[in-house]
């Protein structure tokens, strides 16, 4: 019996050893709200650059965190200072095409969005009248 608990004892320790020497991952970035040609020039880069990471999705009900892990935390400045470059590149041409689908008015605005579907607006303007309209009315008379 006096055998058996000393086993279990140091199975417990080396099983304690093991998880505290193991690093744990280290978040990248963000996938949340991100284009999806965005999402996949970044792998691109970090693949070409051999830098080992790995991919969590939002889950079934979009409340996890979808983001880039890298599994070696010596990686990170490497990888942080790839991302920055990326970003600033990606700022400069997407600010370009802005700017050319503005000069040739093909930039899509409110006006644009409610003349292609009125419908659509015209129920959530209704919408949001009639909340307007029965708020301070059941405040008034329900005193709620």
């Amino acid at each position: 019996m006096f055998l058996l608990k000393i086993t279990l004892l140091i199975s417990f320790i080396i099983l304690i050893f093991q998880f505290s020497t193991k690093k744990m991952s280290i978040l990248l970035f963000s996938l949340r709200n991100v284009p999806d040609d965005e999402s996949s020039e970044i792998k691109d880069l970090l693949d070409t650059n051999e830098i080992n990471y790995f991919e969590t999705s939002a889950g079934n009900w979009g409340v996890s965190m979808p983001a880039l892990w890298l599994k070696n935390n010596d990686e990170l400045e490497k990888a942080q200072k790839l991302l920055n470059e990326y970003h600033i590149q990606r700022a400069k041409t997407q600010r370009k095409v802005y700017e050319e689908l503005k000069q040739e008015r093909k930039n899509k605005s409110l006006l644009d969005a409610f003349i292609e579907n009125p419908i659509k607006y015209l129920i959530y303007l209704a919408a949001i009248a009639f909340m307007l309209f029965l708020y301070p009315k059941m405040l008034f008379e329900f005193g709620l």
